[in-house]
């Protein structure tokens, strides 16, 4: 009897609309990653200094790290040009001027130049770096947000790798071209992101709904391929509301609660608004914390490092659903603790020596560690955090205010831990393992647990907390007028 197999059609096969704008988006972290693994390396070649002259260390460190600075201050502004021209447009914006950045780098003249590119670079990372996280925010599934907003930090470990690479296949060509090819490479991809931004990815759903466009909504979801059951709804909306004829689940609710258009700027007051000022300290504290457990003081050091991370990543990319945001920070958190403290102790005891000794192979050996940690749980789970705690109307601009605080504390890794590192180097290493004590606190009192949660019970349950903790202070305020009540 001849045995039938059932193969999988082709239609079963293709991944999802939503699943392919993910990935298209993400190459916006595969921008930021290239660039950032190219620039030092860059920076050290031997055509790179002969045109330019050998640059102190102060010096390299202000040209790595003033995109940083330069992009903090479009963060500041990204959450409001998204809120006004739409997640995509905005993404296309910020890669634009970071093309223009990175051609302005690959055409340096002189030195004033170069810098001039960096700072145009971080501009445009400043715009489209958090919007990126936002958009795959709102257009993916509950259950799958995890592995699919994890995808732009994934991206950004996949060019870190092809940065490191990149430079080391370049160094070698005769002439400038050695240093300058890298930029030109990473130009053409962010030309290439800025037209799929434009021409192929759909404009956000939520972002639609919350403009009171609920007909290119519908269609917008048509085009990610989201199911009904599958479609992100904000606020409280039942999922099955269908009032005014609205064409899939909360459109009414939504419609209705929504902001005529003219109202929707959302004022910088509007972040710290008695019920959403909480998520949007969190999204900042945690953020900022993220940079000042010192990945980057790490990653700089070593090209092995973006390997670890990245081999890591794919995994940790995959699994970000299995087990919740919170245990994840919490865990990670802990193991940080413990690596840093465990390496700044070994310094400390003089027990580390560049020519002899175990401590030199402990403390590689846990700093390859600690990366491993952190891309598996802070790089993924406070990343996805941040931006699905927020309620729709400040979701963008508190996100990318939170990467305002983030960019601040990458600066400050990125240019003053290398200068501490020079005189004390036990002490950098307890004031990380400070920060990840301070985050992981907060973390364990503060932190919900969103994996798999839609929109809207997200919110339900920020609503709880903050109502549950407003009568423990009602109740204690109330013991202390009337020590009599009970």
């Amino acid at each position: 009897m001849p045995v039938t197999i059932d193969l999988p059609s082709a239609r079963a096969l293709k991944p999802a609309g939503y699943t392919l704008a993910t990935i298209v988006c993400s190459f916006g972290g595969f921008l930021m990653g290239n660039d950032t693994s190219i620039v030092g390396p860059v920076t050290q070649m031997e055509n790179f200094l002969h045109q330019f002259g050998h640059l102190d260390s102060a010096v390299h460190g202000v040209l790595v790290s003033c995109v940083l600075l330069s992009a903090a201050v479009t963060s500041f502004f990204a959450g409001r040009i998204a809120d006004t021209l739409g997640r995509t447009r905005a993404i296309a914006l910020g890669a634009a001027i970071f093309t223009v950045g990175a051609v302005v780098q690959a055409a340096a003249a002189h030195l004033v130049m170069f810098a001039l590119g960096r700072v145009v670079e971080g501009l445009g990372y400043g715009v489209f770096i958090g919007i990126q996280t936002v958009y795959i925010c709102e257009i993916s599934p509950p259950k799958r947000r995890g592995p699919l907003t994890s995808g732009p930090q994934f991206m950004t470990c996949l060019g870190l790798v092809a940065g490191y690479f990149t430079s080391y296949g370049t160094v070698n060509i005769p002439g400038s071209f050695s240093w300058r090819l890298p930029f030109i490479i990473n130009a053409f991809i962010a030309a290439a992101y800025v037209l799929a931004n434009f021409f192929v990815l759909p404009d956000s759903p939520p972002w639609l709904m919350l403009h009171g466009r609920q007909a290119d909504a519908e269609r917008a979801w048509e085009a990610l391929g989201a199911k009904r059951d599958e479609r992100q709804v904000d606020g409280n909306a039942p999922a099955d509301s269908d009032n005014n004829g609205s064409s899939f689940p909360g459109e009414a609710v939504a419609a209705a609660s929504s902001p005529a258009p003219e109202k929707d700027q959302v004022r910088f007051m509007d972040l710290w608004a008695r019920d959403v000022r909480s998520r949007t300290f969190l999204a900042v504290f945690l953020l900022g914390f993220l940079q000042l457990c010192g990945i980057d003081a790490v990653l700089f050091a070593s090209g092995v490092s973006a390997i670890l991370i990245f081999t890591t990543s794919v995994p940790a990319t995959t699994f970000a659903d299995k087990w919740g945001r919170r245990t994840s920070t919490l865990a990670g958190g802990f193991g940080l603790t413990i690596t840093l403290l465990l390496v700044g102790s070994l310094y400390a005891a003089n027990a580390v020596h560049a020519d002899h000794g175990a401590g030199r192979w402990i403390v590689i050996v846990t700093i390859c560690l600690f990366c491993i940690i952190q891309s598996a749980t802070w790089g993924i789970s406070i990343k996805v955090w941040a931006p699905e705690i927020q309620p729709p109307r400040t979701r963008a601009q508190a996100t990318n205010l939170a990467y305002v605080f983030h960019w601040v504390c990458n600066f400050f890794v990125a240019f003053v831990c290398p200068i501490l590192l020079e005189r004390n180097v036990p002490s950098v290493y307890f004031m990380f393992g400070g920060c990840t004590i301070a985050a992981t606190v907060v973390s364990f009192f503060y932190m919900i647990e969103t994996k798999g949660k839609s929109f809207s019970e997200i919110e339900r349950a920020f609503e709880k907390k903050r109502l549950g903790t407003h009568i423990r202070l009602s109740n204690l305020a109330q013991t202390f007028r009337d020590p009599k009540v009970s």
